[in-house]
């Protein structure tokens, strides 16, 4: 049986990438429609996240003008993670399986037939992997490498070169429902599904139009959502550095007891002001850290909503 297939797709300030991205997928599903791979009905789901621009309305026209084209309007911006879940969470009742990518097209589309391949194959989750980072700067490769093996040594379960690009069945999608975290970190959460995976690898490309959305800052706090959201061993790292730091206190103080003893006592700030701002630096990372998870459980108690859809499109051509 062939199944119905949703692209979605978060967008932010994405004007000047939407008809690059929408003129290449139409293209790609048309060939996989003729092929007899995805349902007739099948489409791609913009997810507008409160953008400034013109992105939504690009999303109507595309929209009316074809019909492999429908939206969703988030009320506000509310960020990739959850404009990416609002859009998984509503193509699930309207397809089979669901492709997540990004709308700059460095995501090679034509991944999308090793998906296929790797569904017909019984897996309910497909993750797409870069195949090598030659094309990135030298920095930006090598932390990424260093974050991936963080993450590892952090014992949260992530592939290693994934992002977001995956396939997921609408099964993998119900029990992704059943996870209730306000602070998301997608790639972390995917893995903890279950089911029968798989990777395909690709080449990713270069942004042809528009902006990266995610400057230095951004991904700074991107990996630390991915560390706390997922991992405690950042506050066992701190019990660890308190009882290293008491053991070193008790040998100094032996040290200076004998020192003391023979006579051979030297009087000085400096060895005192170094351990004072040791300590003091110390104590305020274990402040921080402990502050950083107390933070994500004041939020996580509210419960707020992740997401609130002002439009979805799917629903407006019902009325």
């Amino acid at each position: 049986m062939t199944e119905t297939m949703y692209v979605v797709i978060p967008c932010y300030n994405e004007e000047q990438m939407l008809p690059i991205t929408a003129e290449a997928l139409i293209k790609k599903f048309d060939k996989l429609k003729a092929e007899g791979r995805i349902a007739q009905n099948s489409k791609v789901m913009f997810v507008d996240d409160g953008s400034k621009d013109k992105t939504w309305e690009i999303i109507q026209k595309l929209h009316e003008a074809s019909p492999v084209f429908t939206g969703l309007k988030l009320s506000r911006n509310k960020g990739h993670q959850n404009a990416l879940l609002a859009g998984l969470m509503t193509a699930r009742n309207y397809a089979d399986i669901v492709v997540s990518m990004d709308a700059d097209l460095q995501d090679d589309i034509n991944a999308i037939d090793g998906f296929l391949d790797k569904r017909a194959e019984g897996c309910d989750i497909v993750y797409g992997v870069r195949s090598s980072r030659e094309k990135d700067t030298a920095f930006k490769r090598g932390t990424a490498q260093a974050y991936y093996k963080l993450l590892e040594h952090m014992g949260v379960e992530i592939t290693y070169n994934h992002a977001d690009y995956r396939l997921m069945s609408k099964r993998a999608i119900d029990a992704l429902a059943e996870f209730k975290e306000v602070n998301l970190f997608l790639r972390g959460l995917v893995p903890m599904v279950g089911f029968k995976s798989d990777i395909v690898k690709y080449v990713r490309n270069e942004r042809v139009a528009g902006e990266s959305k995610y400057p230095l800052k951004k991904m700074l706090s991107f990996a630390v959502e991915g560390i706390t959201s997922l991992s405690v061993k950042p506050i066992r790292f701190i019990t660890t550095i308190g009882i290293i730091v008491f053991l070193v206190s008790l040998i100094m103080l032996i040290y200076f007891l004998i020192t003391w003893a023979v006579g051979h006592t030297v009087q000085g700030w400096a060895s005192t002001i170094t351990s004072i701002w040791a300590i003091g630096g110390l104590q305020l990372l274990a402040i921080g850290i402990i502050g950083e998870y107390i933070g994500k459980i004041y939020l996580e108690t509210k419960a707020r909503p992740k997401f609130i859809i002002e439009t979805n499109l799917e629903e407006t051509d019902k009325e």
